[in-house]
């Protein structure tokens, strides 16, 4: 109880704002501006208190202060309960609790406090620096700890017993890891906070959408194929399908059904993958078309949109078999074809004329109008531009016939809008065509740059048939990437540039590594530690098993741990051990020597006793000084101790 009262010391102080300062500086960009600054007076406030040694401030004024920080973080969320809100009540928490160190007791709860921070900060992000600076911040907390008991050891000093208190604990925290019992989800259960958007394709389309996305490095997913990449021009990521259209955006329909199984006939040869799809705030799960199978707690929607149930705000993982032959919709409802064929009433005179005529000349032969429709986008010498200029009211006419000038979702658009006009049912599709394939892992990487927007036609007897209007134009966009297709001299997106391949090649490393991390450590749900632990030969473990494990294993590692101990407690210093010879050798004659005696002192004591061996018995322990306190002790002092208590006989 004395101990806890202890006061606090200047430099336990000292130790204690770094450490706070360590947990406090990675989340001020998670926390508001007022709060972060607030903050920042409060460990200034700390530092002047311990530089200047005044008083601490009185315990009414921090009352004060903590009920004024909890009703600020109450109304900038509206609530105390949850992520964000609850990191910012211990961001104020550890600020005030700094300026009222009194006792050991309080340097014990402001080190608990910033390891619950340190926590924190995976609240918010997993990444490797995540990773790396937690550890930095744990190592400083711990040293922290150390000083509360005991600040005399220097902080070089503090850090390496930290460092080493870590290291131990190592193999226990990758025990833990392996074989604790894993569970679907973040182990929190605190209600989801509404976050910031996250950049992805959206449930609308209206011309520059997607050409923004353009400008995005952002991963969407990644892709790991059982066997040999597809060609690039099969690699249509089939995301939301957007049948509505108000002359100016195109939306996704609500429907009213889903289905849980695939509702088409596969056909032709399959392609198999595991996905990793990082988090996009929507309800869209990527397949290549068409898909042969649905990714866990998702449905099909009426036009065949892979959805999820919930919200994507983890990072997902899941296996699919895709069908590229496939054509899906080949008996469909009335009520899907009809919404695929409505336009609204006026505008873009020119292109509803030319449908007309179109219709005229092939009546109802939707495979006739569809050829002829190819056929003029390929007339038209469209070109493909991440910098498409601005469109009036008739906006498909001025891109067809003036500007003649856009991005994919001006294609799409005006592809399905001329069909429309000519009777045949057709609609927009949103994702991603193609990716990168990574050299270093294998994997194909498919960025927000790669959003592409195309179009269905439903085909009498061929079902909806993918038709890519941005193929005809510049295939090069489909056959290739984004760099090859747009105009020599055009903006583009850091990472597309040809003319540096040393930023490729760091990219891929760079890459490689934190999918590795994200596959092996954030991804290592319970699925993969079945997997993990079928593959070294623990068959079908359930927890029983692996706790029996974890038990052992950890208890062998202890073992081991305290069998090093052991052994490093035994090994003497070779001065030490020739300084007991020799104090051994006196003990015979009956000058014992006492373990709490200096070894002058002792030397003085035994040279009174022994006179005739006074001037052995100084010179021996003033070499044994020399070699335990001295600096620059050489071993040459070593072999002459030991030569001296060889040749002393007394």
């Amino acid at each position: 109880m004395a101990r806890a009262n202890r006061p606090v010391s200047r430099r336990q102080a000292w130790w204690l704002l770094a450490g706070a300062l360590a947990a406090f500086l990675p989340l001020t960009q998670q926390i508001p501006l007022w709060l972060a600054l607030a903050s920042s007076a409060a460990f200034a406030w700390r530092a002047a208190l311990t530089w200047r040694q005044w008083h601490l401030p009185p315990k009414w004024l921090l009352v004060l202060l903590v009920i004024a920080g909890t009703v600020g973080v109450f109304l900038q969320y509206r609530s105390i309960i949850g992520r964000t809100p609850g990191i910012a009540l211990l961001v104020v928490f550890l600020a005030l609790k700094l300026l009222e160190l009194r006792a050991a007791r309080d340097a014990i709860v402001t080190a608990l406090l910033c390891y619950f921070l340190v926590l924190g900060q995976f609240l918010f992000t997993q990444t490797i620096p995540t990773a790396l600076l937690s550890s930095l911040t744990v190592l400083i907390t711990t040293a922290t700890m150390l000083a509360a008991s005991d600040d005399r050891p220097p902080p070089l000093m503090q850090l390496r017993r930290a460092g080493l208190m870590l290291a131990q604990a190592m193999p226990f925290m990758l025990l833990l890891f392996v074989l604790f019992p894993r569970v679907q989800g973040p182990l929190w259960g605190l209600p989801q906070d509404r976050y910031t958007a996250v950049s992805g394709i959206s449930d609308t389309m209206s011309p520059g959408s997607i050409a923004q996305l353009s400008q995005s490095d952002a991963i969407a997913f990644r892709v790991q194929f059982k066997g040999q990449v597809p060609p690039q021009s099969q690699l249509y990521w089939r995301g939301p399908v957007m049948p509505s259209f108000d002359g100016r955006t195109w939306s996704v329909r609500q429907t009213l059904g889903a289905y849980t199984e695939i509702p088409y006939a596969v056909s032709g040869a399959s392609v198999d993958y595991e996905l990793t799809l990082e988090p996009n705030g929507k309800f869209w799960v990527f397949s290549l078309e068409m898909p042969g199978n649905l990714p866990p707690d998702s449905v099909l929607t009426a036009d065949y949109q892979p959805i999820a149930r919930q919200l994507v705000r983890n990072r997902l993982r899941y296996t699919q078999r895709a069908w590229p032959e496939t054509h899906a919709g080949l008996i469909e409802s009335r009520a899907v074809l009809r919404d695929a064929l409505v336009l609204p009433a006026g505008g873009n005179p020119r292109v509803r004329a030319l449908a007309d005529e179109w219709q005229r000349r092939h009546g109802d032969d939707s495979a006739a109008i569809l050829a002829t429709a190819q056929e003029f986008f390929n007339r038209q010498l469209l070109i493909y531009t991440l910098n498409p200029p601005l469109l009036g009211p008739d906006m498909i006419d001025e891109f067809l016939f003036d500007t003649r000038r856009g991005f994919c979702e001006h294609f799409a658009a005006a592809f399905v809008y001329v069909l429309r006009a000519a009777g045949v049912p057709a609609r927009v599709v949103a994702g991603y065509q193609g990716g990168e394939v990574n050299p270093v892992d294998g994997y194909l990487v498919v960025r927000q740059y790669d959003a592409h927007a195309w179009t269905e036609v439903w085909i009498a007897g061929r079902g909806w048939v993918r038709i890519d209007p941005t193929a005809i134009s510049a295939p090069s966009r489909i056959n290739s990437n984004l760099a090859a297709a747009v105009p020599a001299g055009e903006a583009l997106p850091f990472l597309v540039r040809t003319d540096l391949s040393w930023v490729r090649e760091l990219r891929y490393r760079l890459d490689a590594v934190t999918n590795g991390w994200n596959q092996w450590v954030l991804g290592y749900n319970p699925q993969k530690q079945r997997d993990f632990l079928a593959g070294l030969g623990l068959g079908e473990p359930d927890w029983r098993s692996m706790t029996a494990a974890l038990a052992v294993l950890c208890g062998l590692v202890l073992l081991g741990l305290t069998g090093w101990v052991l052994r490093k407690r035994m090994r003497v210093d070779p001065a030490v051990a020739a300084w007991r010879k020799f104090t051994r050798r006196l003990g015979a004659q009956g000058i014992v020597w006492h373990s709490w005696e200096g070894p002058l002192a002792f030397a003085e004591r035994a040279a009174a006793k022994a006179p005739a061996h006074a001037q052995a018995i100084h010179e021996i322990a003033a070499l044994y000084v020399r070699l335990r306190y001295a600096p620059g002790a050489s071993p040459q002092d070593l072999l002459s101790l030991r030569q001296r208590i060889a040749e002393f006989r007394p």
